[in-house]
């Protein structure tokens, strides 16, 4: 596909297994990453590449973590190979990353991926099946935060087995994959209408934590997602710099999946509001409304199991949600710039 389609409905092609022919942009990159869980264990994994094509260079990483620890050093398991060069023409449909990264390979276009991955040093491996449950779906051109960088998202079931610490622990969960190819980076990783602005907040009022959350500029991004199965479950993208003085952020675009069927979150009637915990800063509690154009309706809620904080802000949290009966799993991830994230962690522990 090229990036020059502005319809959500259009449809991927087989052509999107591969990597794309991209433009001479140093900071174009083109990523897939697939996200697993183990709910009775509290565990989320990634297996995540990001491929900068005019640099002929990859970066990957492979994690997992629990509640036991959240920073590099402390993870269930932590990996990351940078820089890596890539072979020439290298072909995503069948794919093992240098320097010891993990297999990927397309069972059926679209649909089905077979993903291994083995560290015998650290007692550690992953084999696990990806089936689509849905054709995959674009995020709508022009909106924030793809902006005008295809992506897509797709849910579906992971069947396999993850070996940690020595141990074999079945894997059988409904999650989600999702591609993006273009620039990302550099000043491409937030808007560029507030550089070198003084910060501003579109809504201003309510408790001065969630205030500073709302500054405009900061290249913040979350991304939240749960399901129980094939049936029932929501994903988007939350802009908390548009969100109100009561801490409800809309939603911009993604899915609500009710009955079995998709439809298209309507972003004027669909919220989240995040409750963060004192000490650390990361999401504790969310309660989420995602309303479809056609009128349907989700209310979730969300309790945070575990986090994983990478770069010392912000944290990927694994989320056990309840909506209309059901239990489903997924995630809240919230990005913030180090300052930024510290700023409102001040105020949230303010005393005064």
């Amino acid at each position: 596909m090229t990036t020059d389609i502005l319809d959500r409905d259009t449809p991927f092609t087989s052509v999107d297994d591969g990597y794309h022919a991209l433009s001479t942009n140093p900071l174009d990159l083109e990523t897939n990453w697939w996200a697993i869980n183990i709910p009775e264990r509290r565990l989320g994994i990634w297996l995540h590449a990001a491929y900068y094509p005019n640099a002929g260079k990859v970066r990957w990483r492979v994690f997992a973590w629990d509640d036991k620890g959240a920073d590099p050093a402390r993870l269930a398991y932590y990996k990351i190979v940078d820089q890596a060069a890539m072979p020439p023409d290298p072909d995503l449909r069948d794919i093992i990353f240098p320097e010891g990264g993990y297999r990927l390979k397309m069972i059926a276009p679209l649909t089905d991926y077979y993903l291994e991955y083995q560290d015998p040093d650290r007692s550690f491996a992953i084999e696990v099946v990806f089936k689509g449950a849905h054709a995959p779906r674009r995020a709508t051109p022009g909106e924030a935060p793809i902006l005008h960088n295809p992506h897509l998202d797709q849910l579906g079931l992971y069947t396999g087995t993850l070996r940690l610490h020595g141990e074999s622990i079945p894997i059988h969960c409904w999650s989600v994959r999702d591609r993006t190819w273009g620039p990302r980076e550099g000043a491409h990783a937030q808007s560029q209408k507030y550089a070198g602005r003084p910060t501003r907040v579109l809504h201003p009022g309510g408790p001065r934590w969630r205030e500073i959350e709302r500054e405009r500029g900061r290249g913040r991004v979350q991304y939240i997602f749960g399901h129980s199965d094939d049936q029932t479950g929501f994903l988007s993208f939350v802009r908390p710099q548009d969100g109100d003085a009561e801490g409800r952020s809309p939603l911009n675009t993604g899915w609500l999946l009710k009955d079995g069927r998709f439809g298209w979150i309507d972003k004027s009637r669909s919220w989240a509001r995040v409750w963060r915990d004192r000490d650390t800063g990361w999401t504790r509690h969310m309660e989420v409304l995602v309303t479809d154009e056609e009128g349907r309706r989700l209310e979730a809620e969300g309790l945070a199991m575990s986090h994983m904080c990478e770069h010392g802000g912000g944290a990927n949290t694994l989320m056990r949600w309840e909506y209309e009966g059901k239990v489903g799993w997924g995630e809240d991830q919230d990005r913030w710039r180090v300052d930024h994230f510290a700023h409102m962690l001040h105020a949230l522990r303010s005393r005064r």
